[in-house]
């Protein structure tokens, strides 16, 4: 019986066999001996477009050789969980992977993100067996030669990997403490896959859709404007292939909030950028936004569709299938549409010439992006104040969803100045505001929801092909709609009044402070 004990070191490989250079590290009380033959394996690292299983401290590989073809789960702790599974095609979801622990502990981390492949390499695999004097084998070595696909690559140094048999991890301890004092076996400092991402020349966690750019308080207010747009656009950018290839949903998510906060930028901050620059922007912008809408509105709906259709009381899951079919055969035609316009020669032509004129000289005076962070940071909090002040219980919801645009301008500017100020008082105040955020996008999210709902049981109509059941299990489903939107227009009051309150608003003041008039 194997015991997860993993140790990993790296070979000096001096030309002497590895075997040989373990012996000599271990001896004399132990002794090694092959176990089986080497086998040639190709390598695939596995994870989501944003790392989603390297930040978790996961690392998903999948070994193809005679005979084998498992996808191996390790842990930081070392835990391991194996699967075996032929013919799968990537990217695809966690739930592609054959019912089991594996995919159980996969989708609670990837949830919609599509696991896509990171790295790979070829591997020659050999197995040895750790001897004690009464010849027991206590432990297991993995020496693993690894080389980058492709000509020309260099190999890699050997990895050796040891692992316990139950009831001798003392003697184990003991192996580990000899490698680790042999002059030609080292401990490995970085694990496989970030040992052949640096042998690329990648890094791991390339991908953040967050806006992780460094400003100074007393650079040009030009300058750091430049700054965050252009980073919105490197995300915009990088999201547009995947978005294409419909590889999962979130890619278009990203880019569509990379869209709306350059045209909240643009908005909000556009007039320290270079004269006429805004103006010729701000139209591209909406229209790229507009095209990206009727997709993720139908995504919106899919994603949460099993927890809509699970909570009918009247109807049934199967009387609800039609107005499902009818969501994917909308999203077929709007994906077709979507991808055309990102291939478009307007898309091409306007990412090209914003970039140009974000990558234009600023002048070295002026206001600077602590009294730009201030001055808008300030104006656009007495907005949401003032505006959601007047808000009465009587007040119609168009009050609510302009007030909704508001915060979402504030929340875009803290997040663009978020490097000037305090991380903990910055925090503290995102997230007094993202109580109110919450409630006002749940109210205007389910008032659209509503209306929709109506819009495509007309459209089912209108192709005389719904059954009247399926219309009832979506009147039903308007009807829960209709009873959040009731809860988060009750619930207002208190998420403003916490917003507005002495402590949230004395936070916004300290990020405000001390700028300048």
């Amino acid at each position: 019986m194997v015991e997860a004990f993993p140790h990993d070191f790296v070979l000096a490989g001096d030309g002497r066999p590895l075997a040989d250079v373990v012996q000599a590290a271990i001896a004399p009380r132990y002794t090694v001996a092959p176990s089986g033959r080497p086998r040639a394996l190709r390598l695939t690292w596995l994870d989501t477009f944003d790392w989603r299983l390297h930040h978790a401290g996961l690392t998903l590989r999948h070994s193809v050789g005679p005979r084998v073809s498992d996808y191996t789960l390790t842990g930081d702790d070392g835990e391991q969980i194996t699967a075996e599974a032929k013919g799968l095609r990537w990217p695809a979801l966690a739930d592609a992977l054959p019912p089991g622990p594996l995919r159980d502990r996969l989708q609670p981390v990837t949830w919609v993100r599509a696991l896509l492949p990171t790295a790979r390499a070829s591997a020659v695999v050999r197995q040895l067996r750790v001897l004690n004097a009464d010849d027991k084998t206590i432990a297991w070595l993995t020496v693993n030669e690894m080389s980058l696909p492709g000509p020309g690559t260099n190999g890699l140094p050997s990895r050796l990997s040891v692992t316990a048999v139950r009831g001798y991890r003392a003697q184990t301890s003991r192996i580990i403490r000899c490698l680790t004092a042999a002059a030609d076996v080292t401990p490995a400092l970085l694990s496989p896959l970030d040992s052949v991402l640096a042998a690329a020349g990648r890094q791991p966690c390339g991908y953040s859709s967050k806006i992780d750019v460094k400003l100074t308080a007393a650079m040009p207010a030009r300058s750091a404007m430049q700054k965050v747009l252009l980073r919105l656009l490197g995300t915009l950018e990088a999201n547009v292939p995947g978005t294409v290839r419909d590889i999962d949903t979130e890619f278009l998510h990203d880019l569509r909030v990379a869209v709306r906060r350059t045209r909240s930028g643009i908005k909000m901050c556009g007039d320290v950028l270079a004269a006429g620059t805004a103006e010729a922007f701000r139209g591209e912008f909406k229209w790229l936004g507009d095209v990206t809408t009727p997709i993720r509105d139908l995504d919106v709906y899919l994603l949460g569709y099993d927890g809509m259709a699970a909570g009918l009381l009247s109807a049934t899951p199967a009387e609800l299938a039609p107005f499902h079919h009818y969501l994917c055969q909308r999203r077929e035609i709007e994906q077709r549409a979507l991808a055309r316009a990102l291939r478009s020669r307007r898309f091409l032509d306007m990412t090209r010439a914003w970039r140009g004129a974000l990558a234009a000289p600023a002048p070295r005076r002026g206001m600077t992006a602590a009294r730009l962070a201030a001055e808008r940071i300030r104006r656009a909090d007495r907005q949401v104040l003032r505006r959601g002040a007047a808000i009465t219980q009587d007040s119609p919801p168009e009050s609510l969803h302009d007030l909704r645009k508001r915060c979402k301008e504030l929340r875009y500017l803290l997040e663009f100045f978020a490097s000037l100020h305090d991380p903990a008082i910055h925090q503290q105040a995102v997230r007094d505001l993202k109580g109110l955020q919450d409630c006002l996008g749940e109210y205007q999210d389910c008032q659209v929801q509503q209306h929709e709902i109506r819009m495509f049981a007309e459209q089912m109509m209108a192709q005389r092909t719904v059954p009247a059941t399926a219309l009832l299990a979506m009147g039903e489903l308007a009807g829960q709609i209709a009873r959040r939107e009731r809860r988060a227009r009750r619930e207002f009051a208190g998420r403003f009044a916490d917003f507005a309150s002495a402590g949230s608003q004395r936070r916004f003041r300290a990020l405000t402070s001390g700028s300048g008039p």
